[in-house]
């Protein structure tokens, strides 16, 4: 039972704990270290967010709950840069690099060195710091002055709160609660702790130019008054992982990560960044009375000061080195996780950087090379009109394979009708192909020179290209639809998949080629006639031996028992993907209650918009999908959330679920339990228990003797990795 604290007591607590969290999360994301169990840290900020709740007026500027989010913001003040923020010069040309390397020795003689960076494809931000605290993100506007979005940036771990971080010290008076001895400490290998780890070295923020004030006024010792800037980004791994729900759930792909990172910074609720995992590395230090005369020691020191540095950085002695440098990156540079378009050179020394001085909008020390966008020519052979589960309608060019970025590319998306007529292009065009930024190649337009005389103009199918209904666009959509959801074969057979995938109801033995096997056989037409089928019906079909078709049924009445946020999930409501399910799940408790709900009831729920919640009216409105819950819920399907009832383990109704909404994979074997003990002890505290390894997954509970593929996998998804004695401390102490 907590115990009440006096306001000094809460106070010396409350540093206490702020620095101590801040200091891990300096180990971890600034040297890879994990000092203590994800279990652990996620308790200590349990504690300091109840202590900050009950001692609101106590809460710390630097708090690291600031990173969860939840700030609201209508409209974003309009912030004047103290020093502006200069876009580059950019070039594609190794002599006007020589060139730019001739005008700096007419003004500043032949002794100087150069300092070359990754020209990183994201947002620009500034950063300022006023007695060691953040108090100002900044855009970069139209360089004179930009939007206000430190509420957002606060919520991007691998930007410092404080600077420069401080070691926690211990609490003033001894305080209750506090938690053991940590576990032993990691060696401070990404690849080995659990947790995702930071970029690697082999990556670099793009560039927007800063004036470098100050001639350096001794070494080491941090201005009361600073700025930074960098690179704001979305990593390709989140990008990809942000498309694939999206695609889930029948929303428009996202174009790029540079764009997606811009639009993310720019919500209104704070929390969702911060679950959009942005990145950031800071590229340049301005500020009066700076501690270091160059560049290359401010890149070396910033780190110490909290700040993500990439450490591809090199210095060059002259323009022939840089020149190697770029040409070392050209094709390097695929193989990071991030776009990098270009290499940001600079003048080292500070000094000779305020000698330079700028022109209105570029800076005369630095520039950017730039690399031209892999791009190729090749022939488009024909347009395939694909029918997704929601009967959105997807144009896909066939291409003549060409090889692009070290991959052959023989398909292209062209995402909707709006985007055939703004290329207007045509059947046997010669057509540019690029990938770039862009993580799926795309069509950047046409050689006319080439187009065949007499080729007609592509005209947009007014028709399901497979059940033949007359297509429909929502007037505030781009995508065409195939209304027909009860017959259009591709629309039935995607809900079905949608609905047994591991996510949804995790049916076992059934797959793309069985499920059109049932239905070529008119054995199942919804996904509510899978609880219908019977082994006679399957031993009959071709590839179904005995073990295969028991198998099925097993899977199928196993599927029962799936949580009713899987389950809502699985219905495949459009927008609504897991983590939606799960809320709305948690909030409405059962499937009538939701059904019931209006449309102002729905967008009160927190993180449910416009869309999402009209989605459900009009879902909920339809006869048909009643009909089809009412035949689930009769073949005994979860609708509503349920209490833990397990007296197996001693654990009554009404017993706090400690894993409620927490995903485990167990692989190995354990001192004190088997597998499906721990499984039962898992579900029994409100965790679920998945078959595999991705993305989504919380815990991997990691016994002796597992799989190495296995645990490689969860290593290099940045899954959390604890022991047996990790997950007894979980569910004992909560």
């Amino acid at each position: 039972m907590h115990y009440l604290m006096t306001k000094e007591e809460a106070k010396n607590k409350i540093e206490h704990l702020t620095e101590k969290i801040n200091h891990y999360n300096h180990q971890y994301y600034q040297h890879s270290i994990s000092d203590i169990s994800d279990y652990e840290f996620d308790q200590l900020l349990k504690q300091l967010i109840k202590l900050e709740h009950e001692f609101p007026y106590l809460k710390r500027q630097d708090s690291p709950t600031l990173r969860v989010g939840g700030t609201i913001t209508k409209e974003f003040d309009t912030i004047k840069h103290k020093y502006p923020m200069l876009s580059l010069d950019n070039t594609y040309s190794e002599e006007e690099l020589k060139d730019f390397d001739n005008r700096v020795k007419k003004n500043i003689g032949n002794d100087f060195e150069y300092v070359c960076e990754l020209k990183f494809d994201g947002v620009a931000i500034s950063l300022n710091y006023e007695k060691g605290m953040l108090t100002k993100a900044v855009t970069r506007g139209d360089g004179i002055q930009g939007d206000d979005i430190t509420a957002n940036v606060k919520t991007i771990i691998s930007i410092p709160l404080k600077s420069p971080p401080l070691t926690p010290s211990p609490p003033k008076s001894p305080q209750r609660g506090d938690f053991p001895t940590p576990l032993p400490k990691g060696k401070g290998d990404s690849k080995s702790d659990g947790k995702v780890p930071p970029l690697g070295r082999t990556m670099s923020s793009g560039h927007r130019a800063s004036i470098a004030g100050g001639r350096g006024a001794g070494r080491g010792a941090v201005p009361s008054s600073f700025e930074v800037r960098g690179e704001l980004f979305m990593s390709t791994k989140v990008f990809n992982k942000l498309n694939e729900e999206r695609e889930e759930i029948g929303e428009t792909l996202l174009a790029n990560p540079r764009n997606t990172a811009s639009g993310t910074l720019k919500m209104q609720d704070s929390s969702i960044v911060a679950k959009r995992k942005l990145d950031c590395f800071i590229y340049s230090l301005s500020g009066e009375n700076l501690p270091y005369k160059t560049h290359e020691k401010s890149l070396e020191e910033l780190p110490k000061w909290g700040f993500k540095v990439s450490d591809a950085w090199q210095k060059c002695k002259n323009i022939n080195e840089v020149l190697e440098y770029i040409k070392k990156w050209e094709t390097k540079r695929f193989d990071q996780p991030v776009g990098i378009d270009g290499i940001v050179i600079k003048i080292n020394n500070f000094e000779q950087q305020r000698i330079l001085g700028a022109t209105a909008k570029s800076p005369r020390w630095a520039i950017a090379y730039k690399y031209k966008a892999e791009s190729a020519n090749t022939k488009l052979l024909s347009i395939d009109f694909q029918v997704g589960r929601t009967g959105a309608i997807t144009p896909v060019a066939n291409l003549q394979p060409v090889t692009l970025a070290g991959t052959v590319v023989k398909r292209a998306s062209l995402h909707n009708a709006n985007e055939i007529e703004r290329l207007g292009i045509r059947i046997s065009d010669t057509i540019y192909v690029e990938k770039g930024g862009e993580i799926i190649p795309k069509i950047t337009g046409v050689d006319l020179s080439k187009r065949l005389p007499g080729i007609k103009k592509i005209e947009y199918i007014k028709k399901c290209p497979v059940c033949g209904t007359p297509l429909k666009r929502k007037e505030e959509e781009v995508i065409h639809y195939c209304p027909n959801e009860s017959a259009c074969p591709p629309q039935i057979k995607g809900r079905i998949e949608h609905f047994i995938q591991r996510k949804a109801m995790n049916i076992d033995g059934l797959g793309p080629e069985t499920i059109e096997q049932l239905l070529e056989k008119d054995l199942i037409k919804d996904v509510a006639d899978l609880y219908e089928l019977k082994y006679e019906q399957l031993i009959n079909l071709e590839r179904f031996a005995e073990k295969s078709a028991l198998n099925l049924i097993e899977g199928i009445q196993n599927s029962k028992i799936v949580d009713f946020e899987n389950l809502l999930f699985a219905l495949g409501i459009r927008f609504v993907g897991i983590t939606v399910a799960e809320i709305l799940a948690a909030h409405f408790n059962n499937i009538d209650a939701l059904a019931q709900a209006s449309y102002e009831q729905l967008i009160e729920v927190p993180e449910i918009g416009d869309k999402i919640a009209q989605s459900l009216v009009e879902y909920f409105k339809s006869k048909k999908k009643l009909q089809l819950i009412e035949r689930l819920k009769k073949y005994g399907l979860k609708f509503a959330l349920t209490p833990n009832l397990s007296a197996k383990s001693g654990e009554g109704v009404g017993a706090p679920l400690l894993l409620k909404g927490k995903t485990f994979v167990i692989s190995g074997v354990f001192e004190s339990f088997s597998r499906e003990e721990l499984k039962e002890k898992i579900k029994n505290n409100g965790g679920k228990v998945l078959s595999s390894i991705s993305a989504k997954l919380d815990y991997l509970l990691a016994g002796n003797k597992m799989g190495p593929a296995k645990l490689q996998k969860a290593k290099n998804l940045g899954t959390n990795i604890i022991s047996e004695k990790d997950f007894l401390y979980m569910i004992k102490k909560g």
